[in-house]
């Protein structure tokens, strides 16, 4: 079977139809229309097999995790997700593979309303790049620059909850009625909190790399410092169950994949978090404090400051 027949079988099939695509699958490029009141949001991101997910993860998890990358990088914007074109090189042309990869691929894509219009199949290393495409109405996008000292900094969920789980798979335990595993198998990108902050947060990040190096991204596009205080981190309870509790501090504060949100609020604007809390469709956790003084702290349960030595994944 060629890529086209691939394509046609796999892909083509089973997504979402929106009224705003005008030409998807099938030709050269999709034609796409976007409300004159409305801004484009653009992201890509690429998963490599053995370093954004084990080799022998379920294909379905892998369709799931490579668009829910994409997606909670649209939230971070407060972005709608509407459009996505996906580039998939595979060593063979595997179709149970490719079956439950698309499974759970379009399961996540259909549960947020996202169309597949375009991309590409080739043979080659396992490599997923999706490219998505969100609204936003103008003027309105959420950046990591606008935290101002005074601010509050949330997150939403369970930081470390993922990274958790990858220790789990990695350590042969890699059940998904484990709820870490499964927070690494199938994140659930805070596409509705993303829309919901719009007006409400000053600035706002995903995390992806973990918590302590996203925040820092923050901190320094917004040129401000930040306080976290640790007895606040919003740690699970199957994360403290799973591991001594300064090791799930530690995931918590460093592990990636969570794809949560990592926000900063104003004090004026507090009391309309707090009453939109339930339109959000996640917890939010206030831990910590912006600052003037740059750089980013750890106040412990007793009340002692310390910096922060390891920051989360980098690629290099």
């Amino acid at each position: 079977m060629d890529e086209f027949a691939l394509i046609r079988r796999y892909f083509t099939d089973g997504g979402v139809m929106r009224a705003d695509t005008v030409l998807g699958i099938g030709d050269d490029a999709a034609v796409l229309r976007v409300p004159d009141d409305r801004q484009l949001v653009v992201t890509t991101d690429s998963l490599v097999s053995g370093v954004h997910f084990p080799a022998e993860l379920q294909p379905d998890a892998i369709g799931h995790r490579a668009l829910a990358a994409n997606l909670s990088d649209l939230a971070a914007m407060g972005a709608e997700p509407a459009w996505v074109l996906l580039a998939l090189t595979l060593p063979e042309a595997d179709e149970r593979w490719l079956e439950s990869f698309s499974e759970g691929f379009f399961r996540l894509a259909r549960s947020h309303h996202v169309a597949l219009v375009g991309g590409n199949v080739a043979r080659g290393p396992l490599n997923i790049t999706i490219t998505a495409h969100g609204l936003v109405p103008s003027g309105q996008a959420l950046m990591r620059k606008g935290a101002r000292p005074g601010d509050a900094v949330y997150v939403t969920g369970h930081p470390g909850d993922a990274a958790a789980g990858l220790k789990l798979i990695q350590s042969g335990h890699g059940d998904t009625s484990n709820d870490c595993v499964q927070r690494f198998c199938y994140p659930e990108p805070r596409a509705a909190a993303g829309i919901g902050l719009r007006g409400i947060a000053s600035a706002m990040i995903d995390i992806s790399d973990g918590l302590l190096a996203d925040l820092s991204h923050l901190l320094a596009a917004s040129d401000v410092g930040a306080t976290l205080e640790l007895a606040g981190l919003p740690l699970s309870q199957t994360l403290l169950a799973s591991y001594p509790a300064e090791t799930g501090r530690h995931l918590g504060l460093t592990g990636g994949d969570d794809y949560e949100l990592c926000f900063t609020v104003p004090n004026e604007r507090l009391s309309e978090l707090h009453r939109r809390v339930a339109d959000l469709g996640c917890e939010v956790t206030r831990i910590g404090s912006i600052e003037t003084e740059a750089g980013l702290r750890l106040r412990d349960e007793h009340g002692n400051l310390k910096g922060t030595d390891s920051l989360g994944y980098r690629h290099f």
